[in-house]
């Protein structure tokens, strides 16, 4: 099972179904995801840095890469909203 771990906050890692949604399995978790259209892949307000495992994350989808061409998001980061765990990552937000 995939394991969410967190960089630089003092929180508990998270043992994931595989192909659970990031924002989603986050929320549910008590875990706070910046968004105002609540997931449905508009604002990329949930964009997180993936500061390991990257590759353990879904293809981005079509809307995704739509949002990270439009708000120019940096290369290690990835539109929580949009991806799918498929193993161990560790991620960071600028607002945690």
């Amino acid at each position: 099972m995939p394991i969410i771990s967190f960089s630089k906050v003092n929180r508990a890692s998270l043992q994931v179904d595989p192909g659970e949604n990031l924002m989603q399995t986050l929320l549910k978790a008590g875990v706070p995801v910046a968004s105002s259209c609540h997931g449905d892949g508009i604002c990329a307000k949930c964009r997180l840095q993936v500061v390991k495992g990257f590759e353990n994350l879904s293809a981005p989808n079509d809307t995704e890469l739509f949002l990270r061409e439009k708000f120019k998001l940096n290369k290690d980061q990835r539109i929580s909203c949009q991806s799918f765990i498929n193993g161990d990552i560790e991620i960071d937000a600028s607002y945690w």
